[in-house]
């Protein structure tokens, strides 16, 4: 049973990170499961700090990248706007090179919030990095002198 509130296809949502971080990142939504969405994100010289390992920040943007995605996914968007409000990660493992693959699935899926955990992996699918994120379910802010919907 799928926990999406609507299914929109992966070139919808690759095409709504035009104008957006993901895009110079390179992250890539790559599949959308009944429970789970997954991105990928080079590890090459607009992801990696000085010392040619994948910078934590990078990561710590795929980790809310599908967090956020996911936890938008799962609510009524024409009345509510998911938006983070707190993200911790562990990295565990270095990447020098290829790509990580990032999956998102729902701890907590609630009226007000939502906990997010991703798990970010090497391409032989070694773990990199744990996050765990938190959204604020909001409602959406709608202009001036219309009344909301």
């Amino acid at each position: 049973m799928s926990i999406w509130l609507h299914t929109p296809s992966l070139e919808h949502l690759n095409a709504a990170t035009v104008g957006t971080m993901m895009r110079p990142l390179g992250i890539v939504f790559t599949e959308l499961g009944p429970d789970f969405l997954r991105a990928a994100m080079p590890v090459d010289e607009r992801t990696r700090q000085p010392f040619g390992l994948l910078h934590g920040g990078a990561s710590v943007t795929l980790a809310e990248t599908l967090g956020s995605t996911g936890a938008n996914l799962c609510v009524d968007a024409e009345r509510f706007l998911c938006v983070g409000q707190e993200i911790n990660a562990n990295h565990l493992r270095s990447a020098k090179s290829g790509r990580v693959i990032g999956t998102a699935r729902p701890v907590h899926i609630g009226g007000r919030s939502h906990v997010w955990g991703i798990e970010i992996v090497n391409e032989a699918g070694a773990l990199i990095c744990i996050s765990r994120l938190t959204m604020a379910v909001i409602e959406r802010p709608h202009p001036p002198g219309t009344p909301p919907p």
